[in-house]
């Protein structure tokens, strides 16, 4: 049982004693914390704060203690439900909203939760504000409001039509173009709110739509991340309804992986690629991706004359660096798709529509797409270390090691090679090292990854 605390929120497993666990009492003390952090940051005396939630079993429970913690605040609360990471990221603006909370703990099984914390933009906040918002969970330094000023509760079922909306709006979006193929889609909504949205979506833009798993339950059918060893029932039904392809979405719809019509995995990592691949055809400029994602992102943005630029781990990063290069599209290779032009969010719902366009306007199958894209094979592995070891030294002597690569270390040490790249980043929860290795092929990318897991072993023998 674990409860994780970071910048970005906190997360943890249901029941349980406080502090160790996400009970009652730690999700009324951090909402309480982001509450009033809310009051100091917006210099405002009444505040609006948006609410949604995935479909996880625990769910209710914590929604229930989070608004009632804000209306104890003073904060009028514009309460979504059932909804989805970036319905509530656009609801936010929409609703000239002060800010924002996510109840998911995204790809995690259903013991877990988390409350994830956006700004009045509806974006996540970032590193210094959420260490305030932890500071002030940690003194717990709350005043509520006296019995005439406590907040309201407005309830609003309607965001994600509204966000189906805002979808079908965007100029690269258009739903007949999309209807006239007549695509046949399967969608495994993991038994969360990506089985109301995707469907919903999907029909909007006359889509033919076979449903696996879209029953909002909370009961995950299976391993909630989307990854090839958890979608063998997708990747039958496919085949069996000869389908053009299927649609995944993990349980708060912001990663977006996709099935081909031969019941393969087109790949989590070319999501982007694919979805670039057809924004940079319409509307030419640059891309941001982390460091730990696909070369073939680079390789579609230079096809188009753009340029790629690499960020840190994390969204808020990628987000970040996007708008400082005043990137056309990013996000990460996990299938989350960010489009300015929508919102600053992975967004699943946006990213369909994309890949729809793409397809509608390429012809031919999924398979034959992906066979257009640089093939590119990853590993991810790591290495276990003791609690003592100085992991930064270790990674400063690798960098020192390949200092005549090209190196990066705005997080952990990425090395770049002519024809692969190691990336080596430090856990901020536990004592190990990831090894992310990318090649032309996959005995190349773990030949790689063994290679440079066995230097550094050698380097901590000696520390």
């Amino acid at each position: 049982m674990t409860l994780i605390k970071s910048i970005s929120g906190i997360r943890g497993t249901i029941g349980g004693k406080p502090n160790d666990n996400l009970t009652p009492i730690d999700a009324v003390k951090f909402a309480a914390a982001y509450g009033t952090w809310l009051k100091e940051y917006s210099k405002k005396e009444e505040l609006k704060v948006v609410i949604g939630r995935d479909a996880r079993i625990s769910g209710e429970m914590i929604q229930n203690l989070v608004v009632a913690t804000l209306v104890g605040l003073g904060i009028e609360v514009i309460d979504l439900g059932l909804s989805t990471t970036p319905t509530v990221e656009i609801a936010v603006p929409l609703e000239k909203a002060d800010g924002g909370i996510i109840l998911t703990a995204s790809h995690n099984p259903k013991q877990w939760n988390a409350l994830k914390l956006l700004n009045e933009k509806g974006e996540f906040i970032d590193a210094s504000q959420g260490a305030l918002i932890l500071e002030l969970a940690e003194k717990e330094d709350f005043l509520f409001a006296n019995v005439d000023d406590l907040g309201s509760i407005i309830r609003n079922d309607s965001y994600i039509d509204i966000h189906i909306d805002e979808v079908l709006k965007l100029p690269l979006v258009d739903p007949k173009t999309i209807s006239n193929v007549g695509f046949k889609v399967v969608v495994d909504g993991v038994n969360s709110t990506g089985g109301i949205a995707i469907p919903k979506l999907l029909e909007a833009l006359g889509v033919e739509v076979v449903t696996l798993y879209c029953d909002p339950t909370g009961h995950f059918p299976h391993n909630p991340e989307p990854l090839k060893e958890h979608l063998k029932d997708i990747c039958e039904l496919v085949v069996r309804e000869k389908a053009d392809f299927g649609i995944v979405v993990d349980p708060d719809v912001d990663r977006l992986a996709f099935i081909s019509e031969d019941g393969e995995m087109f790949g989590e990592e070319y999501t982007l690629v694919a979805c670039a691949d057809y924004v940079l055809g319409k509307t030419p400029g640059n891309t941001v991706s982390n460091l730990s994602s696909t070369r073939a992102l680079r390789d579609v943005t230079e096809k188009h004359g753009g340029t790629y630029y690499a960020a840190a781990v994390g969204e808020v990063n990628v987000v970040s660096q996007m708008k400082i290069v005043n990137a056309i599209i990013g996000g990460e290779g996990n299938g989350g798709i960010i489009y300015p032009e929508s919102h600053y969010g992975r967004d699943a719902l946006v990213g369909t529509a994309l890949f729809l366009m793409l397809m509608a306007e390429r012809g031919g199958t999924v398979s034959a797409l992906r066979k257009t894209y640089p093939s590119y094979f990853m590993s991810k592995k790591k290495i276990q270390l003791t609690p003592d070891l100085n992991v930064d030294a270790v990674l400063s002597q690798m960098a020192e090691k390949y200092k005549e690569e090209n190196i990066s270390t705005i997080d952990g040490v990425k090395i770049d090679f002519k024809d692969s790249w190691v990336h080596l980043r430090k856990s901020n929860t536990e004592p190990i090292i990831r090894v992310y290795t990318e090649a032309p092929g996959q005995a190349m990318a773990d030949h790689l990854a063994d290679k440079i897991i066995g230097e550094i072993e050698a380097i901590t023998a000696l520390n």
